[in-house]
């Protein structure tokens, strides 16, 4: 299965909520690459504590890749290459989980027929050798969200189950911002259904994803005063109408994942360590990643939406 991860703003959790649930797939047993398709910013490397890939690689990652200067984009093999001691060594009964850099240095290139091309021979070759790529996206409207699309509607690639997760931010700005990436003009929608693909098809393999989720009657709130409690539950109900309305509500919700103090200082793979041992990361959090990570594959799951 190949997932794409989207959002129209910076800063959503885009990036290390992909990973903190490919890292919860792959401990469940799945294979799992990372492709960092974030091309303008290829920095996927540091949530994984890749130290020769923590701002892109040298050694020809995925801008070589797609410019026709390599055959295969370099992988690195993130339980033998993390430098941080819970990564290293893959769990008993864990999967594969395989990271593709981008190149240090690159930035955003146009499509072209050949990259696109390049692009689905890539997705093709994964889809045969992991059980989920997930594909990080650049945020917004994007090069790379609009070679991705011309991709899949290859005629190679339309036999490949596929799913897309739009990010954002529990707030009001983020949840326009996600409702115009997807439904307004020149969005994934649109886009997408330009290159070929089956408008209302598309639709139903898209659902969104909140982070950074503030609960109004979370005890972690207790010694907030009560008018400010009050206001946070006015504005909890305010951005849920404007979600219904935007078509961003619980029907497409497929997770939300909780304000988290780790993920908030540093964007990192939480481990179990982290939450049982050290104590320093929330116990709902790892639960939300888990859940994602069924989630996404479940096909009941998508269904019942």
């Amino acid at each position: 299965m190949l997932v794409f991860a989207a959002s129209d703003k910076g800063g959503t959790g885009r990036s290390v909520t992909s990973s903190n649930f490919l890292y919860r797939t792959a401990l469940q047993g799945a294979d799992v690459c990372y492709l960092d398709f974030d091309f303008g910013s290829p920095t996927a490397g540091a949530i994984f504590n890749i130290e020769d890939a923590l701002r892109g690689t040298t050694r020809g990652g995925l801008h070589s890749y797609l410019d026709g200067m390599l055959n295969e984009p370099t992988r690195v093999d993130v339980w033998n290459d993390s430098d941080r001691a819970s990564l290293r060594n893959r769990p008993p009964g864990a999967g594969r989980l395989v990271l593709l850099p981008g190149d240090a240095g690159g930035g955003e290139f146009p499509v072209s027929r050949e990259r696109v091309e390049r692009c689905g021979k890539l997705f093709l070759r994964l889809e045969e050798e992991f059980d989920l790529t997930l594909v990080d996206l650049s945020a917004g409207r994007s090069y790379a969200t609009d070679m991705v699309l011309a991709a899949t509607a290859m005629p190679e690639l339309q036999s490949v189950r596929s799913r897309w997760l739009v990010f954002h931010r529990w707030t009001r700005q983020h949840v326009l911002a996600a409702s115009g990436l997807v439904y307004g003009p020149k969005g994934i929608l649109e886009t997408g259904t330009r290159h070929g693909h089956n408008h209302d098809d598309l639709a139903g393999r898209l659902r969104f994803v909140r982070t950074a989720v503030i609960d109004p009657d979370s005890p972690e709130l207790e010694g907030l005063q009560p008018a400010q409690v009050a206001w946070l539950r006015d504005c909890n109900q305010d951005l849920l109408e404007l979600a219904s309305e935007s078509r961003v509500g619980r029907t497409m919700l497929l997770g939300s994942v909780p304000l988290d103090p780790v993920l908030q200082w540093r964007e990192q793979l939480i481990s179990d360590n982290d939450v049982w041992a050290r104590r320093i990361a929330n116990r709902e959090t790892v639960e939300a990643f888990d859940s994602l990570a069924k989630r996404i594959v479940d096909d009941t799951a998508w269904e019942t939406l």
